[in-house]
Formats: structure tokens, C-alpha cells, sequence
């Protein structure tokens, strides 16, 4: 048997990649966790919406439908434990028109599907009387939604993987790795002080960056790597008193959940994101924008004054499907697909990754048989 440095290192340290170390450094393996970023958790996990997903809307035995359900269990409990804030406010799937209305129906039967607890069906006087500024014709409450800290969760996996005696550094880009000939993996990396390290298995969830990861790993197939595409999604802030205390979310759009409402741990109201897919990192919020939400959030909150919106964030998603393309599932690809052992590759980890990052972090470890 081959003495390695590692039994696993781990390429991104947002939150897939902590809870896919944190995953490891339970089971009793050795982790190290590479990020190109000078800290932890400032890609994809720094610029979302940081709700707690009950599951409601994923086909039914796709790894989104199992894993947003049995994470989202899981992170509850862990956020408790480490005393994370969180709010579980509960989610209204709000129809406003007849037409939503009727999809409404369809949504309760998926998540009824995929096990997800507590789903009310409810008309339009009460959903109303939940939220009196609603404007609705039917919604659906889902109890188990919510909102969280997503950065004091990312920071609690990492003390966790720490003090399993594993190590997570920052400024240390993946360069590259190859497979070797006794099994395993020899890891390169970069930053201020390069070095290779050795490794028996490698996991690669860097977000946004997986396919030029991917890329770098010799013998890795070219065929096998998904097209990637960046989503961007825009958000802004209310100019005033929070006019929901539920998330208000109307039905999904193609190719992403659409544009909503949260109240933030903070008490204020935030909308969005919208999509739009870009060809650059681009985080820029353009003002103009706004004219399109107004139009949108006024369909469910008819109270929204002129001028209370204010430009706040952008986020971009990692996409592998296209404009127009059907939404795919997670991609998770070990050996069986891409013929590594030793290796498992994480690419379009978009929502809701983050709610499922537990989850994931499980079937990564189960997939490298640990």
C-alpha cells in the first residue's frame, strides 16, 4: 500500500467543497482543502440568496429531489449545533393569476413526491391573511423554508474539518493533477508557497471554475466535461419596513426558481435574482433594471412604492445547460463515468447546492467508497 499525504484533498472551499470535507474529516480521513480565493467561501456560496430550500420542485428521484430534502434536514441540525442563525419563516409559492394558480397543484404533488413535510395548499383570502399585502389568487406554505448564515455555516465546516486535524488554505489555486501509477493522486498547487502533495482520493468542487479544473487533471476526458455557462442573477434591496415576514416566491421559470422575495436575517426585504446569462464575471448591478422588478414583484406585492428600490448585489451561477435548455440535475461524476478512481467531480452546483451541501458532501464520501 502507498503512503499518502492525504486520504483526500478537496479543490474549493465554498460550501459544497467545506461540506464535502467536513463529510471525509468525519468519516476518519486525512483532508486537505485547496482555495484559489484569500478566504474561504467568496465565490458562488458569498453571492445567493441564502434560503434554507424545502424541496419542493425536483423530479422525482433526481439527486436534487433526494439530496435538497435530506440536506436541508441535516443542516437544520447543524446549524443547532453549532449555533448558527437561521430563521425558518416558511415559504409561500404564491399563484397570481389563474393560470399560476393551476401550476400550483403540480408543485404540491412534486413535493408531496420528494417527502417534503408539511406542505399546506391555501386560497388566495388565506395566504392573505398570513401576509395581508399579498395580492394572490391560491399559494402554497412550505413550512421547512427558510433563511440562514451561510458565512457562519461555511466557517463552522471549517473548524470542524480543523479540528479533525485537517487543514483548509486560501491563496492556493489547483494547478493540476495526475493519476499515479500505484493509485492515487499527485496533487499541484500553487500560490506563494507551490508544492505537490499526495493523495488517495481528490474531489474537485470549485464552483464556477470546475470545468477549467477539470481540465488540468490529466487522462481526464474532454468529452465528459460539461459545457459550462454563467448565470447572473441580480438583486435588489427595499428602501424601507420589510412588507413580508415568509419568503413569497412565485412559481419557478424556466431554467431557474425565478425572482423572489426574502426578508434577510437583518429585517430587510430583498428581490431577486432575475437571469440573465453573461459571458464574463460580471457582479456590476445595473439600475436600470429595477424597471423590470418593479413590473414583476407588483404581480404579488401590488404595495410596492415607486422609487423604493435599490441596486444591492449580483450573483452568478454555475450553469450547465444553456438559454431555452431544460434544467438539468447535478452533475456528480466519479469513475464509473469518467474512468479515475480515486476521483469525484462536481460540476453545475447551482441551486440548491447550498441547502444540499451536507447531502452532497455524503455522496461524495459514499461515491469514494469512505
Amino acid at each position: 500500500m502507498a503512503d499518502f499525504d492525504f486520504d483526500a484533498v478537496v479543490v474549493g472551499a465554498g460550501a459544497v467543497g467545506l461540506a464535502c470535507g467536513y463529510a471525509l474529516s468525519t468519516r476518519g480521513q486525512g483532508v486537505l482543502v485547496l482555495e484559489a480565493a484569500q478566504v474561504i467561501g467568496e465565490g458562488v456560496s458569498a453571492r445567493n440568496s441564502e434560503v434554507v430550500h424545502g424541496g419542493l420542485y425536483y423530479p422525482t428521484g433526481s439527486l436534487k429531489a433526494r439530496l435538497c430534502v435530506t440536506g436541508r434536514r441535516a443542516l437544520y441540525a447543524f446549524l443547532d449545533a453549532h449555533k448558527v442563525t437561521y430563521d425558518r419563516c416558511g415559504k409561500l409559492v404564491v399563484g397570481t393569476t389563474d393560470a399560476e394558480a393551476e401550476r400550483l397543484e403540480g408543485i404540491l404533488l412534486q413535493a408531496q413526491a420528494n417527502d417534503v413535510e408539511g406542505m399546506v395548499r391555501l386560497t388566495g383570502a388565506q395566504a392573505r391573511a398570513m401576509e395581508p399585502q399579498l395580492a394572490c389568487e391560491a399559494a402554497l406554505l412550505s413550512p421547512e423554508s427558510g433563511v440562514f448564515d451561510s458565512h457562519g455555516y461555511m466557517l463552522a465546516l471549517r473548524g470542524e474539518i480543523e479540528a479533525a486535524n485537517g487543514a483548509v488554505v486560501t491563496s492556493t489555486p489547483l494547478l493540476g493533477a495526475t493519476p499515479r501509477q500505484d493509485g492515487g493522486w499527485d496533487v499541484r498547487a500553487g500560490g506563494a508557497e507551490p508544492m505537490t502533495v499526495t493523495t488517495r482520493n481528490l474531489v474537485t468542487a470549485p464552483g464556477l471554475d470546475a470545468q477549467a479544473v477539470a481540465a488540468t487533471l490529466e487522462g481526464f476526458p474532454a468529452q465528459h466535461i460539461p459545457e459550462g455557462h454563467f448565470g447572473k442573477g441580480v438583486y435588489f434591496r427595499l428602501r424601507g419596513k420589510a412588507p413580508f415576514s415568509r419568503l413569497v416566491y412565485p412559481p419557478p421559470i424556466p431554467g431557474a426558481l425565478g425572482t423572489h422575495y426574502r426578508r434577510d436575517l437583518g429585517g430587510q426585504a430583498i428581490f431577486g435574482p432575475d437571469l440573465a446569462y453573461v459571458d464574463t464575471l460580471d457582479y456590476d448591478v445595473d439600475p436600470a433594471r429595477a424597471g423590470e422588478f418593479y413590473h414583476y414583484i407588483r404581480k404579488f406585492w401590488p404595495g410596492l412604492p415607486n422609487g423604493s428600490l435599490v441596486p444591492d448585489y449580483a450573483g452568478i451561477r454555475p450553469k450547465i445547460h444553456g438559454p431555452d435548455e431544460p434544467q438539468p440535475d447535478f452533475c456528480i461524476m466519479d469513475s464509473a463515468t469518467h474512468g479515475l478512481p480515486g476521483l469525484v467531480a462536481l460540476f453545475g452546483i447551482e441551486s440548491p447546492g447550498l441547502t444540499s451541501s451536507l447531502a452532497l458532501g455524503d455522496e461524495v464520501a459514499r461515491r469514494l467508497g469512505v
